[in-house]
């Protein structure tokens, strides 16, 4: 394994790391979601929830989708998806 892909690795799990987006990754595991939606789960205000998401999509860790009057997020990539059922595997159940 190179140096970049350590760095790589490294930046991914930092902007993972706090406890909100691990929360609102964690939510967006099975479904989208809205601010909204994520803010009734998440117990903070919409502009926290918006600053967080905000930080997940520009390092590409999700993605979302406009439609009418409402923003749709969802994870975007199924090494992610894998990275938090693993996580939640080993620390959330047993």
């Amino acid at each position: 394994m190179d140096d970049q892909h350590i760095n790589d690795m490294a930046k991914l799990l930092k902007t993972m790391s706090h406890p909100i987006r691990l929360k609102i990754l964690c939510l967006l595991q099975d479904k989208e979601m809205t601010v909204g939606d994520i803010h009734k789960e998440v117990l903070t205000t919409n502009a926290n929830v918006s600053q967080h998401l905000s930080i997940l999509r520009n390092q590409g860790i999700i993605s979302h989708r406009k439609d009418a009057n409402f923003i749709y997020n969802k994870i975007s990539e199924g090494r992610i998806l894998e990275l938090i059922k693993t996580m939640r595997e080993l620390f959330c159940e047993g």
